[in-house]
């Protein structure tokens, strides 16, 4: 006996295919969003470890910037007590120095010439006199150019004559001048007399000057 299947079954095959393809589509789409919840949970976790590695990193930074500060503070303190510790070693080195210049100029003079003016500003030390002679002024400057332990360098700044009237009201000839010459600083001295002793010159006496028996006249 053949059967014949009346039903319509392509209609139903139809409904079927369409509520797979429905079922199938809603599940990619439950799919996706899951997808995308975690992707964007995953997001959310990367940025909040990230804001929180920033704000260790500024505050590290805040506390660098700090030390750098108190660093610099430091540093600027220790130049100044380097510069208050020079000056006063140099004041302890310079105090004897005006007696050791003036006692050099009293050996390093010739006779015949008086000192109007002696003026020190720093290692200058600017001499204003008369003279007697244009000789006299020449030998001073060669004793303290070549003789001098203390002076050295010594320059000429002017000489012109002088006419003054005598006690006898006598016209004299005189020469006013004035001039400049160094000052060596006592560790310079020392530097000098330590390479001497080291090369074996032993200084001669009487070597400072060559007027030792003209003492000057201020």
């Amino acid at each position: 006996m053949i059967l014949i299947n009346l039903l319509p079954h392509r209609e139903e095959k139809r409904k079927r295919r369409k509520a797979a393809f429905f079922l199938g589509l809603g599940l990619a789409a439950v799919a996706g969003a899951v997808v995308v919840g975690v992707w964007y949970l995953v997001l959310q976790q990367m940025t909040t470890g990230q804001q929180q590695r920033n704000e260790f990193l500024t505050a590290e930074i805040r506390k660098l910037e700090v030390q750098i500060k108190d660093i610099a503070t430091l540093r600027a303190e220790i130049e100044a007590l380097k510069a208050r510790q020079k000056a006063v070693e140099d004041l302890q080195i310079d105090r004897n120095v005006p007696v050791h210049v003036l006692n050099e100029l009293v050996k390093q003079t010739p006779e015949g010439i008086y000192y109007r003016t002696i003026k020190q500003d720093g290692q200058v030390l600017t001499l204003v006199g008369v003279a007697q002679t244009n000789e006299r002024v020449s030998e001073l400057l060669r004793n303290t150019g070549n003789s001098s332990e203390w002076l050295m360098r010594p320059e000429l700044v002017e000489i012109k004559v002088a006419t003054v009237q005598g006690a006898n009201r006598e016209q004299k000839r005189l020469f006013d001048f004035s001039m400049r010459v160094s000052i060596k600083r006592p560790q310079d001295v020392d530097a000098k007399a330590a390479a001497e002793a080291a090369s074996g010159v032993v200084p001669q006496p009487g070597a400072k000057g060559t007027t030792a028996g003209n003492p000057a006249k201020p």
